[in-house]
């Protein structure tokens, strides 16, 4: 890939800097004419000495390096970069690396300890909403609605009544706009931001989320209370009509029933589950998961956090009924790094989980200077207008044939109207050319920043060593991996021929330290099918080896599992109790608890090349290995300079 250089000032600088780096990052070596710099090799020497015990030295990490990109080099010759396969997967671990360098990760902590400074506090508020706009001119509207709703109460009106004039929360009825004491992580990001941000005793500006334009007051702040750990027996008021004085009076006498039964020393949990009619909690003898302030209505909450561990509550009225709780615990807000995790996760699934990439793609976008086309509006409603106003045939015939510039960014790239065609709905409607126009020149920040992140990311392996050290490390080993297999695993593997005859050729080679069990397990679902196994093996016993486990296998199917087993005494506890005299073990294999020997015995020593398949190929991988690098060697032509290698032995001296 052609590096494209940036030319905005930061990013001049970036190059500047590159080209000077270049200095202090030389060519160490050339393999097959391909450079490898110094940050490079250091970048792998370094990761290759944390991995090790004994510390190997540059001289001896070289020649391994040197083979190592030798079969980068063959595995590039046979084209195994190319293969679709290769190709999805290094795209898929790009996207991966690429996510750490488009996040601001300073506003990403401070995105962190702002929630914990919100979880210490909580903010006393009074609320008033109006509905979202259904398109950007209807919401630019209600907020310009509520700018004058906010300059009346600025003005003396009162902010209550106002609520029971405008407001379409409809809690309003029970609380005419006053929420009380609310805590963090309850409402949406940009509201708790206004409710925390907002002096004592003044008006946020309207705030705009998915549920509607918002206009907050605060009344004051306290401390956290952290949270408290109850459990409640819940008796149901009856809904709508049927709620008379006397239906209120009857659940008031269950409940005080209920209440004298406790204070006579019958047992909390018991009196929950026969009783309350909240039947999340009923079955979990009345406990309800931890909360803070805010979470419940307000009756409920105050007694909650009033009552000390342990106590019992007398029964106390809500708009569902009435209620006794019994306090278990409370929990005080724990440290920051008690809480960093919750808060991360809470972070990353509502909107704040995009605003640190936001950030870093902003920053990005001024350091490639991108410029929008002020004229865009104009340009837009011009062609509505000549073209009779907005439907597919406008989308397919005009902008998607247009060249307008949206914007530019760097030296010379340059995004037309065209680009942007994909994006609109051909089967929209619009009341009029103006609200048409706006929505199509609402998409241009999205696309630009689409734009500028691809062109950043293509960018970046040229600019950032340690994003090109990551891609380089995970493309080089995913090539060795597949040539590897391909001229060394795979061959090693099959040849059986060889590793028979290399088997016959070294006896004294290939043998144990100790005795070993070869044989067979069986391991049964019960007792019974154990006993069915072993009558059968009464009259299959004279017959090969693989007739009676296929007979086995045909008669009892899943209720047994056999294992074909070689190993010595204290490596399996199983075969330890069949083989070795050693205690009853559990089964390893769930589903299968009785198991005994099938077939096999004891042996010494190694019978047959099968009994040492892996010590005898791992020798052969190691043959065909060399064969192969030496091969390489005549193949490939690797120039290393000296004096730079003497200056890294000088550095790791």
């Amino acid at each position: 890939m052609k590096l494209k250089f940036f030319v905005s000032a930061s990013l001049i600088a970036a190059v500047v800097c590159a080209v000077f780096a270049a200095d202090k990052d030389p060519v160490l070596m050339k393999i097959n004419n391909k450079e490898v710099r110094v940050s490079e090799f250091e970048y792998l020497y370094k990761k290759n000495l944390e991995q090790q015990v004994n510390k190997e030295s540059i001289d001896e990490y070289v020649d391994r390096f040197v083979n190592y990109k030798l079969k980068v080099a063959e595995a590039e010759r046979l084209g195994y970069d190319t293969l679709p396969r290769i190709k999805d997967e290094l795209n898929g671990y790009k996207a991966d690396m690429l996510a750490p360098y488009l996040t601001d990760n300073e506003l990403k902590e401070r995105l962190v300890v702002e929630a914990y400074d919100r979880m210490t506090k909580n903010v006393d508020i009074s609320h008033l909403m109006l509905a979202r706009g259904r398109n950007k001119v209807e919401n630019d509207a209600q907020i310009a609605k509520m700018d004058s709703i906010r300059n009346c109460i600025l003005n003396g009106e009162n902010f209550n009544d106002l609520v029971m004039k405008y407001s379409i929360d409809r809690s309003k009825v029970n609380n005419k706009g006053e929420y009380g004491f609310i805590t963090s992580g309850i409402f949406p990001y940009k509201f708790e931001y206004a409710a925390y941000n907002t002096p004592i005793g003044q008006l946020s500006q309207p705030v705009v989320t998915d549920y509607g334009v918002h206009l907050i007051r605060v009344n004051g702040v306290k401390p956290d209370d952290g949270q408290v750990e109850v459990a409640h027996i819940l008796r149901l008021f009856p809904r709508g009509a049927n709620l008379t004085d006397s239906a209120k009076a009857a659940v008031k006498a269950s409940i005080d029933s209920i209440y004298n039964c406790l204070l006579a020393g019958e047992k909390f949990e018991d009196l929950a589950t026969k009783y309350s009619q909240d039947p999340g909690s009923a079955k979990n003898g009345g406990k309800l998961a931890p909360f803070g302030r805010g979470r419940m209505i307000k009756p409920f909450e105050e007694a909650a956090f009033t009552l000390k561990d342990g106590e019992l509550s007398k029964p106390i009225e809500t708009n569902f009924g009435y209620h006794i709780i019994k306090k278990i615990a409370h929990k005080p807000v724990g440290t920051l790094e008690d809480c960093r995790a919750a808060i991360e996760q809470r972070i990353s699934s509502d909107e704040r989980g995009a605003m640190p990439v936001e950030s870093k793609v902003d920053q990005i976008m001024k350091e490639l200077n991108l410029k929008k086309n002020d004229n865009l509006n104009e340009y837009l409603l011009k062609e509505l207008t000549k073209h009779g106003g907005y439907d597919s045939t406008f989308v397919t015939d005009v902008v998607a044939k247009s060249n307008f510039t949206l914007f530019t960014f760097d030296k010379n790239q340059s995004v037309p109207l065209s680009e942007m065609a994909r994006m609109l709905n051909p089967k929209a409607k619009y009341a009029t050319s103006e609200i048409a126009a706006a929505e199509i020149a609402g998409n241009v920040d999205r696309l630009a920043k689409n734009k500028v992140v691809n062109y950043y990311s293509d960018n970046l392996i040229d600019l950032n060593a340690d994003y090109r050290n990551l891609m380089n490390e995970y493309r080089d080993g995913t090539l060795l991996f597949e040539v590897m297999n391909k001229e060394v695993w795979n061959k090693a593997k099959t040849n059986e021929e060889e590793l028979e005859a290399r088997f016959r050729a070294n006896p004294g080679k290939y043998t144990w330290d100790a005795p070993h069990f070869k044989g067979i397990m069986v391991c049964a679902k019960n007792d019974s099918v154990m006993g069915e196994v072993n009558k059968a093996m009464a009259l299959l016993q004279m017959l090969p080896e693989d007739t009676i486990t296929t007979k086995l296998n045909k008669q009892f199917g899943r209720n047994i599992k056999m294992v074909r087993v070689i190993t010595k005494k204290g490596e399996n506890e199983m075969v330890d109790h069949i083989a070795f005299g050693g205690k009853l073990a559990e089964s390893s294999y769930k589903g299968y608890p009785v198991y005994e020997k099938l077939l096999g015995k004891v042996i010494a020593q190694p019978e047959e090349m099968a009994d040492v398949k892996g010590l005898v190929s791992s020798d052969y991988q190691d043959v065909l290995e060399q064969e192969w690098i030496d091969g390489l060697h005549k193949r490939y032509k690797v120039t290393i300079d000296k004096k730079v290698l003497q200056q890294l032995k000088k550095k790791y001296k």
